[in-house]
């Protein structure tokens, strides 16, 4: 069902994990040259809370893995959030660590805590998959990343009814 996709997506109390796992290495610095994503978020329900992107390695295995295990295992994890702010784009940069493929997942947390509400947040990735009854696999949520910037964009998809989760209007 969706709602296991949006679980895995959201944090599991079991886990340990914490917001700042991914962050500093995910930083784009100005001037900084070199591979980075730049996200751009399109699709926000609402002009509120949090936008987070995570970036995890193309692999089924990994793909919205615990962060902490990833990291553990000397993996590719970076995170990165903004404020969603009350106009214009929402851009997210996420410094990488060589050009290659990884695989995108975006969370909007509309209050913007850490826990994940099936019935108000909305969840992206890259290459814009549709989201049917279970997570999509790390190759349809995958984006490739060049020398330089390279620059995505992600839909961001919400719950629009009992069974159905998909694009809303653009704001």
């Amino acid at each position: 069902m969706i709602a296991a996709l949006l679980l895995l997506v959201a944090a599991d109390p079991g886990i340990r994990s914490s917001p700042e796992l991914g962050v500093a290495a995910a930083r784009c610095r100005a001037e900084e040259s070199g591979p980075a994503l730049i996200v751009n978020v399109t699709g926000l329900k609402v002009r509120k809370g949090r936008v987070r992107a995570e970036l995890y390695p193309a692999r089924d295995g990994d793909f919205l893995g615990d962060d902490n295990v990833l990291i553990a295992a000397g993996k590719t994890f970076r995170r990165a959030s903004v404020e969603v702010p009350a106009s214009g784009p929402v851009r997210i940069c996420l410094r990488v660590p060589g050009p290659g493929t990884y695989s995108l997942a975006v969370i909007h947390n509309v209050d913007g805590g850490h826990k994940f509400s099936l019935s108000r947040d909305g969840a992206g990735f890259g290459g814009n998959p549709k989201i049917g009854l279970s997570k999509p696999s790390a190759q349809a949520a995958s984006v490739s990343v060049g020398n330089g910037p390279t620059e995505t964009n992600v839909v961001m998809n919400y719950r629009r009814g009992l069974f159905s989760f998909g694009p809303v209007a653009a704001n």
